[in-house]
């Protein structure tokens, strides 16, 4: 079973091209107009053990909102895709990460339920060029199309540059957790018999 996703978005605001290999090394080559959210999507790849393939760009003379936004449009629909039916997966994931002095924990639940808890209050800041606040419309928008439970909880932390890359670095772990196959799961890991 090849657990891969091709999602291509082509809007107004954007236009993307992504690939998704579930059952990847970590591999990654992501050029968007954001090099910021391109350096935290390399994390997620890396650290979640997926194949990663990301082009376009967005209408960033405006701002990077759209961009992030769509984004994580594109990759909630990739893994929505490459899971299928979800049979056989753990279904549930968690990753805590550290990265100097903060502390992120993220659990996912693949339910086909989505909701966010994003236990992260950001300052309306910016780390060089990109706006903090955008991390919690990216988490929104991947939540909502993959069809996932997600909570984001920072424990602690002062230097934002941290605290956001250890989030998608926790994403990633917890990715990686969720979407592992596991013999002993026969259909879907639920009492009901779907996941939706």
């Amino acid at each position: 079973m090849s657990r891969t996703a091709i999602v291509d978005r082509n809007t107004a605001e954007t236009n993307f091209h992504l690939r998704l290999v579930l059952d990847g090394s970590g591999k990654s080559e992501i050029k968007t107009a954001v090099p910021f959210i391109d350096h935290m999507l390399t994390q997620v790849a890396k650290h979640g053990f997926f194949d990663l393939t990301i082009s376009g760009e967005g209408d960033t003379h405006i701002d990077d909102h759209h961009t992030v936004e769509d984004l994580g449009i594109c990759l909630g629909q990739a893994f929505r895709m490459a899971l299928a039916d979800k049979a056989g997966i753990r279904r549930y994931g968690s990753g805590t990460m550290p990265m100097h002095e903060a502390l992120v924990s993220v659990n996912i639940d693949f339910s086909g339920r989505p909701f966010l808890v994003f236990n992260a209050e950001l300052p309306k800041a910016k780390v060089g060029t990109f706006d903090v606040e955008l991390v919690e419309e990216f988490c929104v928008a991947f939540c909502n199309h993959a069809g996932a439970n997600l909570h984001v909880n920072l424990h602690y932390g002062e230097n934002l540059h941290h605290i956001v890359e250890a989030i998608f670095k926790a994403l990633g772990r917890a990715l990686d957790d969720a979407t592992q196959l596991d013999p002993r799961i026969s259909g879907v890991r639920s009492s009901k018999g779907c996941l939706d």
